[in-house]
């Protein structure tokens, strides 16, 4: 049975990057350019390959 004075789970959680464009941040990389970049430098980092 549900139990509706308790949560039915995980709250959803939203990025909200308001306040740091308040103080003045601005993002320089596209989503999809830093998830490439991150991959390709899981690929060729040496620190990585060594493990």
């Amino acid at each position: 049975m549900f139990d509706s004075s308790k949560p039915n789970g995980t709250p959803r959680k939203l990025l909200d990057v308001s306040k740091l464009e308040r103080l003045g941040w601005t993002y320089t990389t596209e989503l999809e350019d830093g998830i490439r970049l991150a991959y390709d430098d899981f690929l060729n980092n040496e620190m990585r390959a060594k493990r």
